[in-house]
């Protein structure tokens, strides 16, 4: 695949729900969910989308304070969205950084990832809802990442990213069939040895079956000797006793 490629350049479910981006049908409902999705980006998100960091796994007690702590020792902070409950007002545990320069986001995206915050570690990518064509949010079946527990993976962002397919060349079934010459005499072959080995373990069972026959009778001669010495023994016993 000359396209091929571990990071998604458009998003699109079907390829997110694949180890290598190269199913044809979707394996779990979600998929399906996301394939039918038609989701527009949050038009009320202000700020440069190519400027932004994207922050998630974050302790939910970890304030915007502790956030530019740690974060603008990259570069100077324009603006830090903690993205939070509307009833609760709890922080959800993810967040957006939106940097002044293009070289404090590139990186705050090298080396924040996997950072421990509050004894969290944390996962940092580009922002993706605004800057990737076609994304669809985990919520609706989508995004990258996910649980093993869940059974629904998603594969092509930076933490998952694509496997690389493995190109195997097309083999018939037909084992016994069809096959190639080479395949069928391989066939025969393994055949022709079972058989010789059949053949060898059996001659081998009737060399050993005359010695035991020869053993066995050999230990009932010697049973049936010490039988006689010991009536004899015993009959002698009797006349002294008399």
């Amino acid at each position: 695949m000359t396209d091929w490629a571990p990071i998604a350049k458009e998003y699109d479910p079907l390829k997110a729900g694949s180890i290598d981006g190269t199913d044809e049908e979707p394996h779990d409902r979600a998929i399906w969910r996301a394939m039918l999705a038609r989701y527009v980006p949050n038009k009320g998100v202000t700020g440069d989308p190519h400027l932004t960091l994207f922050v998630a796994r974050l302790n939910l007690q970890t304030t915007e304070d502790k956030l530019k702590e740690v974060f603008s020792r990259y570069g100077d902070i324009r603006k830090i969205r903690l993205v939070r409950d509307l009833v609760t007002g709890f922080s959800k545990g993810y967040a957006f950084i939106e940097y002044k320069e293009e070289r404090a986001l590139l990186k705050a995206h090298r080396d924040a990832n996997r950072l421990v915050i509050d004894q969290h570690e944390i996962f940092v990518d580009f922002e993706l809802e605004r800057t990737l064509k076609g994304w669809i949010p985990r919520r609706l079946g989508g995004g990258f990442g996910g649980k093993k527990e869940s059974g629904q993976l998603r594969f092509g962002g930076r933490d998952r990213p694509f496997r690389k397919p493995i190109n195997l060349p097309t083999m018939k079934n037909d084992f016994y069939g069809e096959g190639s010459a080479e395949k069928r005499n391989w066939s025969r072959e393994g055949t022709r040895d079972w058989r010789t080995r059949d053949r060898d373990h059996e001659r081998s069972r009737d060399k050993r079956w005359p010695e035991r026959e020869r053993s066995w009778a050999w230990s009932e001669s010697e049973r049936e000797r010490d039988s006689k010495e010991d009536r004899s023994r015993g009959r002698e016993r009797k006349d002294r006793d008399r």
